[in-house]
């Protein structure tokens, strides 16, 4: 489980799908009102707190965005801040939480490099195991890589999961996202146009 913060009153968490076997969680689970779910969550919140300060009192919208073979990406933002002098009884501590949950899941494999190198090095080897598509953006200083992964053998897919990973983070951010406030860069088979242009 990874935890990075957005903003004052947003964070961004990574769970893997090891993160969620360990817990006996399904992927599907994530929809569904259960108490392996709110530990979870309590166990997320409680992380985020210790390693970030964020505190997680008062109305949370929780984003679940399941990414392919990477896991899943939680966006929690905090609503109104909660006066930190008003009394909580008991029962409101137990209540804390009050999620309004969303889920959207993408098969986009989405991947951000903060150094070219490594965005080159990553094209490279992919080229080497046959993978020539892709869209390249520029979006906040990152360099993102969308591969449709549609009609690609699943041992290939593992494959350039496992390149895509080594080299750079996978990312939630959306393709519309990116179309609305990113540049971009390559429009198509932007692993062959790397290589082709860019020779290690």
């Amino acid at each position: 489980m990874r935890i990075e913060r957005l903003s004052v009153d947003k964070i961004r968490i990574f769970l893997t799908f090891d993160d969620l076997t360990e817990r006996g969680i399904q992927k599907e689970d994530m929809w569904r009102e259960i108490p392996k779910v709110h530990e979870l969550f309590s166990e997320m919140m409680e992380q985020a707190h210790t390693e970030l300060g964020f505190d997680a009192s008062g109305p949370l919208a929780v984003e679940v965005f399941a990414l392919p073979a990477q896991g899943m990406v939680v966006i929690v933002t905090r609503g109104k801040v909660q006066n930190p002098t008003d009394p909580v009884d008991e029962e409101e501590a137990e209540e804390v939480y009050e999620m309004e949950v969303t889920l959207e899941q993408s098969d986009v494999i989405s991947y951000a490099f903060h150094d070219f190198e490594y965005l080159l090095k990553a094209s490279h080897v992919a080229s080497r195991i046959g993978v020539t598509e892709g869209v390249l953006y520029s979006y906040k200083n990152k360099y993102i890589l969308q591969i449709d992964p549609e009609e690609m053998e699943e041992p290939l897919y593992q494959a350039l999961i496992a390149i895509l990973s080594e080299y750079g983070d996978a990312t939630s951010v959306t393709t519309a996202v990116l179309d609305e406030y990113g540049k971009k860069i390559i429009d198509g088979a932007a692993i062959q146009t790397l290589c082709e242009h860019f020779h290690k």
